[in-house]
Parts: structure tokens; sequence; C-alpha cells
């Protein structure tokens, strides 16, 4: 295996771990309106994933970083063609952000109410929006002889990436509703156990479908086998929830997400953006690498600090594993 398939593999994997950590804090940041019956539940929400969302953040960064160094030609038409959607997402993840620091800062309801809203919003808009990106990647979308998108913002908007955003959108959704049943306690536990079980059935009949049309137009066995991990993990961690078991039920909702973006990457290679004009104009891992020895220093450079982002990261998860509730809210007023 060359380093430019490598480096496809190892972005693949950054990819997954975002949708796997970041998933479930934007569905707990949909949850907050789906879920939550009053402020000190949505604070509990929030808390829930209030020591962990930066630091899934890191994992985005990671993958643009790592896409603009180890394929500059597919980072520069991807960020060039879709630069409305990425736009909007960054805008979002940059208000969500600020979002969660100033909401407690003052306690007229107003203000908090207002924040409480930009975090549900900014917590659905990306979750769909990524949906609806990583769709284009893999259906193709016009790319001419010079590497360079030639469509429009409206030639993204079709029935297969909507679909795609639609998947991400519920599966996320679904994968936090598992989340907050994993951290909290008593009634609120109760109630997101049983929105997992309505929101994980409506993404598996999105899913069933977003994922065979993929297969059949563009997969092959190895992704069959992708889609077969993907859906045999849902329904497991569908019955593990109805059964009361949040942990495995968590743990198999991170393996649909996993076993999914592992069947797009899959169809997607040896390309890395398919042209819809023309096959001989799509950007592949050959054509749209960096040279061998940028991607040899890329190499050694993850190779040592890969290993402390995990620690500290995972070290971080157990620090803040406990469960709370409303009980632990102190009324500030």
């Amino acid at each position: 295996m060359q380093l430019h398939d490598v480096w496809f593999v190892l972005i693949a994997v950054l990819w997954t771990g975002y949708f796997f950590l970041e998933g479930f804090d934007f569905g707990v940041g949909v949850l907050t309106k789906l879920l939550a019956r009053d402020r000190t539940e949505k604070r509990v929400l929030i808390n829930t994933i209030g020591p962990v969302w930066d630091g899934n953040e890191v994992w985005l960064l990671t993958a643009g970083g790592a896409t603009f160094a180890a394929f500059p030609d597919w980072y520069a038409t991807l960020f060039s063609g879709f630069y409305l959607p990425l736009l909007l997402i960054l805008v979002c993840l940059i208000i969500r952000g600020v979002a969660f620091e100033y909401r407690h800062k003052r306690d007229e309801d107003r203000w908090q109410t207002n924040w409480e809203h930009a975090i549900f919003w900014t917590s659905l808009i990306p979750a769909f929006l990524w949906g609806v990106a990583f769709g284009n990647i893999v259906h193709g979308v016009k790319i001419d002889q010079n590497k360079e998108y030639v469509g429009t913002f409206l030639d993204l908007l079709n029935t297969y990436s909507i679909l795609g955003g639609l998947v991400t959108l519920t599966l996320f959704t679904f994968h936090g509703a598992v989340f907050t049943s994993l951290k909290t306690v008593g009634d609120l536990r109760d109630r997101s156990r049983t929105l997992a079980t309505r929101l994980g059935a409506a993404t598996a009949a999105l899913a069933l479908v977003f994922l065979g049309w993929t297969q059949v137009s563009s997969g092959d066995a190895k992704s069959l086998v992708a889609m077969a991990i993907a859906v045999i993990a849902l329904v497991g961690a569908l019955a593990c929830n109805r059964a009361g078991r949040e942990g495995w039920s968590f743990a198999l909702s991170g393996i649909t997400i996993a076993a999914a973006v592992a069947m797009l990457f899959l169809t997607l290679f040896p390309n890395v953006m398919p042209s819809s004009l023309d096959d001989a104009w799509s950007l592949t891992v050959t054509n749209a690498s960096s040279s061998p020895y940028t991607l040899k220093i890329m190499t050694w450079c993850a190779g040592v600090a890969t290993p402390l982002v995990l620690l500290y990261q995972g070290w971080t998860y157990w620090v803040f594993r406990k469960r709370i509730g409303t009980q632990h809210i102190v009324d500030v007023h």
C-alpha cells in the first residue's frame, strides 16, 4: 500500500471519529428541543456534553488539515465547490460554541432562551449538511478537466444528497438520545430511551434506502459487508436500548456510524471526488495527492501526535463518566 492510499484510509478514520463523537453532541443539541421539558432538563442535556464537545471538534480540524496537506487538489476543489454549505457549517459551529459559553452568563429568560434556540439550530443544520456534503462527494459532482467544480449551489441539493442529509440528521439524533440515556438518571433517562426507539426506527428506514442506493450505484463486495455491519449494528443498538443496556446500545450506534462511513469511503476509493461530467476528470488518490516526501513527513508526525491526543481525550471521557440528573442542577435563583 502506497502512502497516498494510507492517508486516504487515515482521513476516513478521522471522519469516522468526528462523526462518532460530534454526532452524539449534535444529537444532544437537537434533543434540547425534542426531549427537554423545561430549562433544568435542558441544562442537564447541555452538561452531559459540556466537558467534551470542544474536544470532539478537534477531529474535524484534523481531518481538514490532513486533507489539505495530503490531498491539496481534493481540498481546493471541495472547499471552493462546496463553499456555501461549508461556510454555513463553520458559522454554525462558531455560534454553537459561543452559545454553550454565553447561555449561563445572565439569568434573564429571554437571554437564555435565545442561546438555547441557537444551540438547537446550530446542532441540527450541520448534522443535516454533513450528510448533504458527503452524499455529493460519493455521488459525484461537476468537475471539469482543470479539477475545478463548475456546478452551482443548487446542483448540490439533489435527491441523493438530501436523503444523505436526512440520514445523518436522524442517525446523529438517535446517537445523541442513546448517549443521553447513558449519561442521565430518572425520568429523563426513561424518556430518552423511548425517543431513541422512535428515532432508531426512522433512521433504519432512511438508512436502508440511502445505503442501498449507494451500493447499487457504486458498491462492491467490501462495501456490501460494511453496509451489512451498519444495518446489523443499528438493529442491535435498538434491541439493547429497549433492554436498558445503554452502554451496549451506544457502542453499537457508534459502530453503525463507523460502518456507514467506511461504506461511503469504500465506494469512493480510488476516487476522492468523482466527476459527474467525465470519469477521466475525477480526482483520485493519485492525481490529487501531495508528493511522497510530504506524505512521509506527515506519517511520522501523525505517528507521534495521534496516540497523545487519543490518550488525553480518553482520559477526559473517563473523568466525566458519571451520570447526572435534574437533582444535580443547582438553582441559581
